[in-house]
């Protein structure tokens, strides 16, 4: 399988975000696969966290509703397997340190990578506390996926020294959920990060509609997280037809940018 890099390389690339086990692990596995059917080039696992700080009432319900359901990172772990049956699309995890310290850092990108889950993100681990974990990332062949904001320019070297996979540029500051509008900032910061590195980068934070989809030409993907949960919540085990129209539509207005 190519790595991250690789496979984020070109631009107009799609990341898709679900939780895992919401609305239950049965459907995480058929959505999954149906995003990637759909043309999503990556997918984003969250593992549930009782206190997500990066995530908004959307996600937050997401996980509230993986946890009710008694999610462990074992079922996590078990369901993926259950996925790579079906698709190897690349994947990703997203949670959050407390979940993997629990786990044990090797223990967990062990798993990860017997699992194929190739990239990891951490929103409330920065670079200063990454110097235990990095080395085993690497140890392992996992990526440790860097968050870049409007607020990094100052470490910003520091930052992609870590980086890799791609970068994660947060489109506006604050915690996730749909926009209607997003600000031109994601760009400035992708123009500052070319002068470093060129690293795939991915946007995120807000993107939920078709228009949103044109607006970073710049960037390698566009990553998006509550308008798919919030789809799940509407169609909870039904959900598969209308990923797959917004996906496509999404990923049509990609292509129409170009």
């Amino acid at each position: 399988m190519p790595s991250l890099t690789a496979t984020l390389q070109a631009k107009e690339k799609f990341i898709a975000f679900t939780v895992v086990g919401d609305p239950d692990l049965d459907h995480t596995v058929e959505y999954v696969v149906a995003m990637a059917q759909a043309g999503a080039d990556v997918v984003e696992l969250g593992i549930a966290f009782s206190d997500p700080s990066a995530d908004g009432p959307t996600i937050l319900s997401a996980d509230q509703r993986a946890l009710d359901n008694g999610i462990t990172t074992e079922q996590v772990f078990a369901t993926v397997a259950r996925i790579r049956q079906q698709t190897d699309v690349p994947l990703v995890f997203l949670t959050y340190t407390n979940i993997v310290f629990k786990y044990g850092y090797a223990e967990f990108l062990a798993q990860m990578q017997a699992h194929d889950v190739q990239g990891l993100i951490l929103p409330d681990m920065p670079i200063e506390e990454q110097t235990a974990f990095l080395p085993l990332a690497q140890q392992y062949g996992r990526d440790l996926i860097q968050l870049v904001t409007s607020k990094s320019y100052d470490r910003l070297p520091a930052i992609l020294q870590n980086a890799s996979g791609f970068v994660y540029v947060v489109s506006s500051l604050g915690i996730t959920g749909t926009r209607q509008t997003l600000s031109n900032e994601a760009n400035e910061i992708i123009a500052q990060i070319r002068q470093y590195s060129d690293i795939p980068v991915g946007v995120g934070f807000g993107i939920s509609q078709v228009e949103h989809a044109r607006q970073f030409p710049t960037a390698n993907a566009i990553i998006v997280g509550s308008a798919i949960v919030k789809i799940i919540a509407e169609h909870p085990y039904d959900a598969t037809p209308y990923l797959t129209q917004f996906i496509t539509a999404m990923k049509e207005a990609q292509h129409a940018q170009s």
